[in-house]
Formats: structure tokens, C-alpha cells, sequence
């Protein structure tokens, strides 16, 4: 029975909400573990068969510790059966909600030489009230400029949970 690592770079939250939710679908098929990127620098990687890692976007880019945890790990992740996902506001769009359209995805595959075996690109989640007042209003900025919701009193959630639902089983397949 494979066992799988989840791992989650996330920014505000919802990066680690859609990793959590892998897990419980995963986690019914075969044993697995979640945690953050942080946390997964100290873990022996040897010790799963699979690895899933999912990171968020915070003005147009992946956090520098993700490259750097891939870098640090490559060696191990090629042997793996791996998947990886990212979570950004632009996949909100349809044109833009593919791995193959999305153009942080697109970036990402361009920076890494691992190559995971399943892709995935989430919609994610803006939460204006939560953010400090410089994100708020550079995030109302972004959004403005490309038609999205800028009242700055609410929270939108654009994830695609069913589309969530149905990577997570296909990773376990």
C-alpha cells in the first residue's frame, strides 16, 4: 500500500484548506500525511511513495522556499509518484484554470526541472477583510485591472471543490 506526503505552501490559508481536503480524500485510500512546507524540509521523503505538494501565488509568484525545498529534494521527488497544484486568483477565469493555460503554472514548470506525473491549477480565495492595508488595496489594485471583485468589506472564494475532489482521487489511481 502506497503511502503519500501532502505538502502546502500557502500564503492565507487557502492553499492549506484545498491540501487539507486531499488529504481526507486521500487519507481514506491509503495512509498520508499533511503538512506545511516548513515542516516537510525536516521530513525524510524516503519514507513515502507518493508526494503531492501544493503552492499559493502572491503577486505572480510561487514562494522562493518552494524552488529551494525542490532543489533541495529533486534527487528524491524524480523517483516519486508525484503531483503538484497551484492556487492562485487567475485560475478563477476559465480561459486560465488549466495546467496548460495557466500562466503561473506555466512559469512554474518553466523554473523546475522536476516533472510531476498529475498537474492541477485551483481557483483560490480572496479574504480583503483578513489582509494588512498594504495587500488589501495592492490585491484591489490587481483586481480592478483585471475585472475582478474589488469591494474591500468582503471575502470571495472562486475554488472549485468538486474539481479538487476529483484530483485527489485521480492522484490516488
Amino acid at each position: 500500500m502506497k503511502s503519500t506526503l501532502i505538502i502546502y505552501s500557502s500564503t492565507d490559508g487557502q492553499t492549506k484548506n484545498i491540501s487539507s481536503r486531499i488529504y481526507e480524500i486521500v487519507n481514506r485510500a491509503v495512509p498520508s500525511k499533511l503538512m506545511s512546507l516548513e515542516d516537510a524540509t525536516k521530513e525524510d521523503l524516503k519514507k513515502f511513495d507518493r508526494i503531492i505538494i501544493g503552492a499559493s501565488i502572491r503577486y505572480g509568484k510561487h514562494k522562493k522556499e518552494l524552488f529551494d525545498f525542490l532543489d533541495l529534494h529533486h534527487d528524491e521527488l524524480i523517483k516519486k509518484d508525484s503531483a503538484f497544484f497551484s492556487v492562485n486568483v487567475v485560475a478563477r477565469k476559465p480561459e486560465k484554470n488549466t495546467p496548460e493555460t495557466n500562466p503561473y503554472m506555466q512559469k512554474f514548470l518553466l523554473k523546475t526541472s522536476w516533472v510531476p506525473k498529475n498537474l492541477a491549477v485551483f481557483a483560490g480565495k480572496i479574504d480583503y477583510p483578513k489582509y494588512n492595508f498594504v495587500d488589501k488595496h495592492m490585491i484591489r489594485l490587481i483586481m480592478w485591472i483585471t475585472k475582478g471583485p474589488t469591494d474591500i468589506n468582503n471575502t470571495y472564494e472562486f475554488t472549485d471543490w468538486h474539481k479538487v475532489d476529483d484530483f485527489a482521487k485521480k492522484v490516488i489511481t
